[in-house]
């Protein structure tokens, strides 16, 4: 007798994913941050996962990948494939609201709305950012370093608290 596999679809192949944090930012899981991207299920229970990642040579989608990999197989998703895509270049905006907030409470300040006109790019190079404390909210912040823990992050300090923190940059 034959056994039959068992099809998963699309709602719980996201649901799985919302399982899987980011390994440098573990309060965020990769739909939230927008890393998950498209999922595909066939007629035939396959699933396709498309992950973008947060920018060219980020080191944390080998892992992301393989916690994707892992966390299927472990809810018994036999057929899969997970493909890195880069049709799209992803960009903070595809973060949640409630990414942006879980980010502050873990004490890294969240990234704005990028804009998306050649005039608010060039602004934004021409300016420097005041970026709010996210333990305190005060604005009398300073830029200590342009690279954080991750490229991805700035380094700040708050003049009013004294607590040194990390910005999300804007991509």
């Amino acid at each position: 007798m034959a056994i039959s596999k068992t099809l998963h679809t699309e709602a719980q192949i996201w649901d799985f994913l919302r399982e899987v944090t980011d390994p440098e930012i573990p309060v965020l899981n990769i739909v939230e941050m927008g890393i998950a991207r498209k999922i595909d299920v066939d007629e035939k229970g396959k699933v396709l996962v498309k992950i973008t990642p947060t920018y060219s040579g980020c080191p944390a989608m080998n892992a992301i990948e393989k916690l994707v990999k892992e966390k299927l197989a472990e809810r018994n998703v036999e057929d899969f494939v997970v493909k890195l895509d880069f049709a799209e270049t992803w960009t903070t905006d595809w973060m949640t609201d409630e990414a942006k907030i879980k980010l502050k409470n873990y004490g890294i300040a969240p990234p704005d709305e990028t804009g998306d006109s050649e005039d608010d790019f060039l602004k934004s190079l021409s300016t420097t950012k005041v970026v709010p404390c996210p333990f305190c909210d005060s604005f009398e912040t300073e830029l200590v370093s342009q690279f954080g823990s991750t490229a991805c992050k700035a380094q700040y300090f708050c003049k009013n608290c004294e607590q040194p923190f990390e910005h999300f940059k804007c991509i």
